[in-house]
This record gives structure tokens, C-alpha cells and sequence, in this order.
């Protein structure tokens, strides 16, 4: 069965016949000023998702964790901020910041293109980023970023996570992110190839979309070159961590 596709033929009804040549900006009916009535994707939204805010528990002590997104555009463009990173005992161990420009291509997917800046133990280090996020079949939420640095240094991140709602209120989300490098890195301790992975469940208990707290744990590995670094300074190259915190969005 062939789908109709193709211009509309010669005989086909106007779509625009029956408005008397009226528009929003003229017309008894148009008021005056500034057109009042707009389309969703004529306006510029923003949001603040601040996805965890927790205390991490290991055996080698505690530290805070914290992952936040932001955005502010339209249905097509927006401006994109990420930042990630942990804090222990009052100093910045690692974080990264992303700056990103976000153009949908299918209506769940946006391609992201901006800078990345990484800060903490070590020297900075400074990407070019270019990216996907959106939501996979069967609502998988995944997160592709690729990003080039000076010195002919690549890097690749990985991560998703799932939503399983047990009640409505009450959710089990898997979660996963890998970090691919390629080539060493040894002022911030990383080598090439696979370089760490972390693997974690966290149930929260939303209190309204906006406020939930949650528990978890997550098992977290460093491989390769840059488990030999870790080794090298003292650090363990796997642990469990423990975590409780708070989901925030705004």
C-alpha cells in the first residue's frame, strides 16, 4: 500500500480560504501591539536539574558528589551547562564543566557541540566537545560525548541510566558512565584506552518531581595505565561506594 506523498494537486482545497484574508497581525480581531499569541517552539524555556547532590562513603573516608545540568533556548537550539565533580576533605579532587550549544535532530535526540574544562587535582585541561544525548528506545536516557585536546589528546565518555518505577513515587535508577582516553595523561594520573567505569543503582523517593532524596551504591574501577597510576600514589583501583543525597529540579 503506497503512502500519498508528493505537492497537492491542482484542485485541492486551501488550507487558508475560510480566514478572509485575516492574520494574527492584522485584522478586526488582531490586537493591537507586540503579536500576544505564540507557538510553543516560538518561546525560550530553561531548566536545572541538579541529578545528584550526595555523600560518598568508602573505606578510604567520605567526600560530596555532585552532577547538575542546565539549559535555556528554544524547542531546536539551546545553551547547555554541565558540571560534574567530587569534593574531599574541603579540596576539589575532579570536576568537569561543559559549555555546549544543543541542536535537536529527532524528537528525542539533540546534537551538543561546545568546550569542556577539566580542573581539580593536576593541571586544567581544555576539550572541544561533540556530542548526542537523548532518550534511547525502551527510555534509556544515554549521554555520547567524543572531545579533542591540545597535544593530540582524545577522549571519550560514556553514560546512561534507566528509570524503573516500582510505585509512582518511588524509583530504582541504574546507572553507568565510562571514560575512554587516547593516549596518557600522567600529570592527572590517566592512561590510554579504558581508564575508569562506574557501575551504580540509587532509590530515590520523589516527594514531588522537584525534591527527591535517595540511597544507593556504586561499584567503581580504574584500569589499564591508570590503574597503575592510582597504584603508583597509594589509591585503591577498585572500591564500593555508599551514597545518600538529594535529586533537585528547578
Amino acid at each position: 500500500m503506497r503512502m500519498q506523498g508528493g505537492p497537492a494537486p491542482a484542485d485541492a482545497r486551501d488550507p487558508h480560504a475560510y480566514a478572509n484574508g485575516l492574520t494574527l497581525e492584522s485584522g478586526p480581531y488582531a490586537l493591537p501591539g507586540p503579536r500576544q499569541l505564540r507557538l510553543s517552539d516560538e518561546h525560550a524555556f530553561g531548566s536545572v536539574l541538579l541529578d545528584r547532590l550526595e555523600r560518598v562513603d568508602t573505606k578510604d573516608g567520605n567526600a560530596t558528589a555532585y552532577e547538575a545540568q542546565a539549559w535555556f533556548g528554544g524547542t531546536y537550539d539551546r545553551l547547555v551547562l554541565k558540571a560534574e565533580g567530587d569534593v574531599a576533605k574541603g579540596k576539589l579532587e575532579e570536576a568537569r564543566t561543559e559549555v555546549l550549544w544543543g541542536h535537536a535532530v529527532a524528537p528525542f535526540w539533540d546534537t551538543q557541540l561546545g568546550v569542556r574544562l577539566d580542573s581539580g587535582t593536576g593541571p586544567d585541561r581544555t576539550w572541544l566537545a561533540v556530542g548526542i544525548q537523548g532518550l534511547a528506545p525502551y527510555w534509556f536516557d544515554v549521554d555520547a560525548t567524543a572531545y579533542v585536546g591540545s597535544s593530540g589528546r582524545t577522549a571519550l565518555r560514556l553514560s546512561g541510566e534507566y528509570e524503573l518505577l516500582l510505585t509512582q513515587r518511588l524509583i530504582l535508577q541504574p546507572r553507568m558512565e565510562v571514560n575512554l582516553y587516547g593516549r596518557r595523561d600522567e600529570a592527572r594520573g590517566l592512561g590510554s584506552g579504558l581508564a575508569d567505569a562506574t557501575i551504580g543503582l540509587r532509590l530515590r523517593y520523589e516527594f514531588s518531581r522537584q525534591f527527591a532524596p535517595y540511597v544507593g551504591v556504586e561499584w567503581a574501577g580504574k584500569f589499564g595505565q591508570t590503574a597503575d597510576f592510582a597504584r603508583a600514589e597509594g589509591q585503591r583501583t577498585r572500591e564500593t561506594r555508599y551514597v545518600a543525597g538529594v535529586r533537585l529540579w528547578f
